[in-house]
């Protein structure tokens, strides 16, 4: 029996594509990933948490200060005393997908940085004790719309990590992107969303009140009303920009295309026997 070295290719090619499966990738910032036949490099971008309007008006209650966690840049815009907007953007630290060798779908984004409040305890004594809250490096899981953040508190808090923080009321903007087209358009691609209607969960709500020694008389009512709000805590906007280039493939020597048929009629020669 006798094989020709273009069937021996076409026959290879086509079990080896068989194989190919979604791998669950990370790209951090500054680093480079080279996966089926691509390479993945230059992550650039910020996240940037804007505080919604009913969250100033529970900071401006207790007449809270907010400074800036670094590397993030905190915006602040002040009237008359009082908050009338604050965001933060922080520089986006790594993205995480799942790669088929076609299309890249974005599971998760993770930042660096945030931004801190304090309060003093209010004359009346009906806000708060005082306290502080440090809100930094957020992970959003697009998979299953949450927010989570390590979080350093007052009164007895101390650092929780990982803190399950906030539920995205929606997501706007494309998740996924097709490898080749982008290769095709310039090997660059900027990704822009918008996470909406952040709602605060019991245990990150607990751990807010506590770290900010929130009184129960104003203190406690006001941030739980940002929750009723359809605004919630804010929303995220993110624009994240990577490259994509065309990986340099190894080409097999013709010995080794034919070793690989050699296999395959092997198989067959087996299956056929096993059948007799």
């Amino acid at each position: 029996m006798k094989f020709k070295l273009k069937s021996l290719v076409a026959v290879s090619a086509f079990v080896a594509a068989g194989f190919a499966q979604a791998e669950t990738l990370t790209l951090f910032a500054g680093e480079t990933i080279t996966n089926q036949g691509y390479t993945v490099s230059g992550l650039n971008g910020a996240g940037t948490l804007k505080f919604s309007s009913t969250l100033l008006d529970a900071l401006n209650l207790g007449a809270a200060a907010v400074v800036g966690v670094n590397p993030a840049a905190v915006t602040l815009d002040v009237e008359g005393g009082i908050y009338t907007n604050i965001s933060a953007a922080a520089p986006i630290q790594a993205v995480q997908g799942d790669f088929d060798g076609t299309t890249l779908n974005v599971l998760q984004v993770g930042t660096q940085g945030g931004a801190s409040i304090s309060l003093n305890a209010d004359e009346d004594g009906v806000i708060t004790t005082g306290g502080f809250i440090t809100i930094k490096d957020l992970r959003v899981d697009l998979v299953n719309s949450d927010v989570y953040a390590n979080i350093i508190g007052g009164n007895g808090v101390g650092e929780v990590n990982n803190l399950k923080l906030w539920k995205i009321g929606s997501i706007e903007g494309p998740t996924t992107f097709n490898a080749a087209d982008v290769l095709a358009a310039g090997g660059s691609v900027t990704v822009q969303n918008t996470l909406s209607g952040l709602t605060i969960y019991d245990d990150a709500f607990a751990i807010f009140a506590q770290a900010n020694g929130l009184i129960d008389i104003l203190g406690l009512p006001a941030l739980a009303s940002v929750n009723t709000d359809p605004t919630g805590y804010g929303s995220i906007t993110s624009s994240i920009t990577v490259n994509i280039a065309s990986a340099t493939p190894a080409i097999p020597e013709p010995s080794t295309y034919a070793l690989m048929g050699l296999g395959l009629v092997g198989l067959g020669f087996l299956r056929r026997r096993a059948a007799r």
